[in-house]
């Protein structure tokens, strides 16, 4: 099984996925589930650049990461599948491809409907319903940094 992490973060690929979980967990290659990033050559170039030499990325769209989901587990190698926003992760807990998975859920910061949770989480009430679907499908949690203590789902809600 080479997905060595499944994370939801709006900035998907930045210092703390790339050294801080990346390197803590030999991460060769990362999935970017994201439908706009999917569709735009010149933004994949941009976003693959933070990577270096090190590890690769490939971008696709959720229908199609569902299709291709047992092709991706086979890859050789550690990988990281991450998505900006928890509707697209529940999207792949819905197709399926997150049975038994642990789903880490690290930044996300302030905006319109969302609530403090941790200094570097704030959720809607709507991105709640999204991780406890989620929930149902594998393990969901909060965590900014592998060495950080991990924030279980009961304690995530928006009060």
């Amino acid at each position: 099984m080479p997905f060595e992490l499944f994370r939801i973060d709006e900035r998907l690929i930045h210092g703390q996925v790339i050294v801080g979980w990346g390197n803590r967990l030999g991460l060769q290659f990362y999935v970017i589930v994201d439908e706009v990033l999917a569709a735009s050559d010149w933004e994949q170039e941009i976003w693959a650049s933070a990577l270096g030499r090190e590890a690769t990325a490939e971008f696709l769209p959720a229908l199609e990461t569902a299709r291709r989901f047992a092709e991706l587990e086979a890859r050789p190698g550690r990988g990281a599948l991450l998505t900006r926003d928890t509707a697209t992760m529940r999207a792949l807990a819905e197709y399926g491809c997150l049975d038994g998975r642990a789903v880490n859920v690290g930044g996300l910061q302030d905006g319109p409907g969302r609530r403090k949770i941790l200094d570097y989480l704030h959720l809607s009430h709507d991105e709640f319903e999204d991780l406890k679907a989620i929930g149902r499908h594998g393990v969901v949690s909060a965590r900014d940094v592998p060495t950080a203590r991990a924030v279980p789902l009961r304690d995530l809600e928006p009060r």
